[in-house]
């Protein structure tokens, strides 16, 4: 029998069943709809993204440029104002590089910084700094770790901008770019030791083409990087990172607002006497003094024989130490000692003499060890004991010797030192004292922490300024932020060969030296004093010898009469003269310039052309001041080449042929013969200056 059922209503399971049948269709339809309007948002974001939104963003601007951040490299990029190219391209290394653009936060506000904080990473300051000089904007950079075990890196592009300053390296170019180095501690270094480190002389300065500067804050370890036709990067590890970016409207300009505020203003001459005197190094017999001083005598008649008998004869540190050990004693022996045992300065009359000392002193010398016995350890660099006890001498080698070296943070220790070179300078007569060895860290050498009195290059800067102590006729082998001291820079030795470093390298070096404020510098011995390819190479001497005819300081390791033909010894005396009578008047002039101003008295052809990119990569031809252009031969078996002048809207006088020609502009195939000794060299038309008379007068 069936069940009956009320009329009009419907069971309210039936009901049940029934609406959950009806809403499964439409939960799946809303679902489907809600991931399409999810993708079409998407990708309208995305799309907005891409085709709206920059991939830079202003961050911090200034009335010149700005800095930007680009986000698709993670790259922090400086534009100069109004036409907004770029002038600097950074990118940014130790954080996450896919980091959203930094937003703008509290530092904002006042316009006049911006910071960022990337979580556990790092943050980063920027800030508009007071400007050097009008038509100059700067921007202080800050980076600080926020973990011990980050690692800051900075890379600064090498695409389309020429480089130049920084540390002078073994194969020196100019512009630097074409430079390969592994990331190591810019402090400077011997060649010697480290062929793959930096050189001698070095500044925390570093200039782009594009009329960019970039200044490493002083008290600011980091490690500099250098990779060819890519970037050179700044880095440090647990520690800050701190530089200033300057801009302005060209690379002269940019380098005379920034390049010659490196140092303290108050700079002061060398003794310009040493510019007109040719060096004759002493490679002789050095067994004992007699033996030295028959090398000595004989040298001295063979330059008076060939009419080449004024300038210095320069010794060596180990003919220094042989003189000294038999001619330096107490005044009080002197007195006791009969002088005709004594040494004469007029065995080498009229020439003058120069001898080298060092900061060194073997562990096996009776100075060392006399200095232990009275308790004097305190004179060398030693270890600190960490429970007491004694110092330990912190030994090193130097020219292939174990040694110690002086503490110059200790005025006891540099008294002593300076008190010495005084007395063994009377006892020989010497004229001029070189001190070797002033490069380096010991503590770095030795991968030691340094204590923060000589972290970085201060051990340079210091012993620097005590041998400034000593008069203006001291020479020093490195230079750090002690470019305004009246010092003499001997360059490094190069090799006696074509290559970057040998002849193609002196050009490069002498400019790189000059723009840093080392312009009283003395370059290696004519024809190189490392062994090279081709020994004894009459070509490469002769080419060398028309360079450093127009440097500041001629030196000889290997007398034209032992290497070459008798028309090259001619040659030496005609360009000995050549130097005297119309390079070293030059050079005084703009000395003027660069005490009053600090401008660079060897110039690259940018000087007067620095808007020129054919300017900006040229490394064989240099300036003196702004009146003379020397474009030597740094090509084997080449005798002619290719000249730019420089300096559109001047006229140049060529002072061989008198003939002249815009600036501006490139000569052609111009004839440089060897034998006849020619090369480029160019006066200034109208400077007032009667070059090609002289000349025409001398090369008679």
């Amino acid at each position: 029998m069936p069940i009956a059922r009320p009329a009009g209503r419907i069971p309210e399971a039936a009901w049940t069943s029934g609406l959950r049948e009806m809403t499964e269709p439409w939960k799946g339809a809303l679902g489907c709809l809600g991931v399409a309007v999810f993708f079409a948002m998407t990708i309208g974001i995305i799309s907005w993204q891409a085709l709206e939104q920059s991939p830079e963003e202003w961050v911090l601007r200034g009335r010149a440029g700005g800095v930007l951040w680009e986000r698709r490299r993670g790259a922090l990029l400086l534009r100069a104002l109004p036409k907004g190219q770029p002038v600097a391209v950074i990118a940014v290394g130790g954080v996450p590089a896919a980091e959203p653009p930094p937003p703008r936060d509290r530092c904002w506000q006042d316009g006049g910084q911006f910071c960022y904080a990337w979580e556990e990473e790092a943050e980063l300051r920027l800030s508009l700094e007071p400007p050097p000089a009008p038509g100059t904007e700067c921007y202080g950079v800050r980076w600080t770790p926020l973990r011990p075990d980050v690692m800051l890196k900075d890379c600064f592009s090498m695409a389309n901008i020429s480089w130049y300053g920084g540390a002078s390296i073994r194969d020196q170019h100019w512009p630097f770019n074409s430079a390969d180095s592994p990331a190591q501690p810019f402090v400077s270094g011997d060649f010697g030791k480290n062929p793959t480190g930096y050189g001698p002389v070095l500044e925390r300065y570093f200039l782009g083409s594009t009329g960019v500067t970039v200044t490493v804050a002083p008290d600011v370890p980091f490690v500099l990087s250098l990779e060819s036709n890519q970037h050179f990067c700044l880095g440090s590890a647990g520690v800050p990172l701190q530089y200033l970016l300057c801009i302005s409207s060209d690379v002269a300009t940019a380098h005379r607002h920034v390049g010659t505020q490196l140092v303290e203003p108050a700079r002061v001459l060398p003794d310009t006497a040493l510019l007109g005197s040719p060096i004759w190094h002493y490679y002789g017999p050095v067994g004992s003094a007699a033996k030295i001083k028959r090398g000595l005598r004989s040298l001295t008649r063979r330059l008076k024989r060939h009419q080449l008998q004024e300038g210095v004869l320069a010794l060596g540190e180990r003919s220094t130490a042989t003189l000294a050990a038999a001619e330096y004693v107490s005044m009080e022996q002197r007195r006791q000692r009969s002088s005709a045992h004594a040494w004469d300065p007029a065995l080498i009359d009229p020439l003058q003499l120069s001898i080298t000392l060092s900061p060194y002193t073997s562990i096996a010398s009776p100075l060392f060890l006399r200095s232990l016995r009275d308790n004097e350890a305190s004179y060398w660099l030693s270890l600190q004991p960490r429970f007491g006890g004694c110092l330990v001498p912190l030994l090193t080698t130097w020219k292939g010797r174990l040694c110690a070296r002086l503490n110059v943070t200790s005025e006891a220790a540099l008294s002593w030192y300076l008190a010495r070179a005084w007395a063994l300078r009377r006892a020989l007569g010497a004229t001029y004292v070189v001190f070797e060895g002033a490069e380096g860290n010991t503590f770095l050498e030795q991968a030691m922490s340094p204590p923060a009195e000589l972290a970085g290059d201060r051990y340079v800067g210091a012993l620097a300024a005590a041998l400034a102590t000593l008069g203006n006729a001291t020479i020093i082998s490195a230079g750090a932020r002690s470019s305004h001291l009246p010092l003499f820079v001997q360059m490094s030795p190069q090799r006696s060969d074509w290559s970057h470093a040998g002849l193609k390298g002196i050009i490069p070096s002498a400019l790189h030296y000059s723009l840093l404020g080392y312009n009283f510098f003395i370059p290696d011995a004519v024809g190189g004093s490392l062994a090279g390819d081709a020994p004894g190479d009459q070509e490469l001497y002769v080419r060398w010898l028309q360079i450093v005819t127009f440097l500041p300081v001629m030196a000889f390791s290997t007398p034209p009469w032992l290497c070459c033909d008798t028309w090259v010894l001619n040659l030496t005396r005609q360009c000995i003269q050549r130097h005297r009578d119309l390079v070293v008047p030059l050079i005084l002039k703009y000395s003027e310039e660069w005490l009053r101003l600090g401008y660079p008295i060897f110039r690259p052809a940018w000087w007067l052309s620095p808007t020129d990119p054919t300017a900006f990569t040229i490394e064989d031809e240099f300036l003196i001041g702004d009146e003379v252009l020397v474009a030597p031969i740094t090509e084997k078996g080449q005798t002619w080449r290719d000249i730019y002048l420089p300096g559109e809207g001047h006229q140049w006088m060529d002072t061989n042929t008198a003939r002249v020609f815009d600036g501006g502009t490139i000569l052609r195939n111009y004839s440089a013969s060897l034998e006849e000794g020619d090369l480029g060299m160019f006066e200034m038309y109208g400077s007032g200056r009667d070059f090609n008379g002289c000349l025409r007068d001398f090369l008679k």
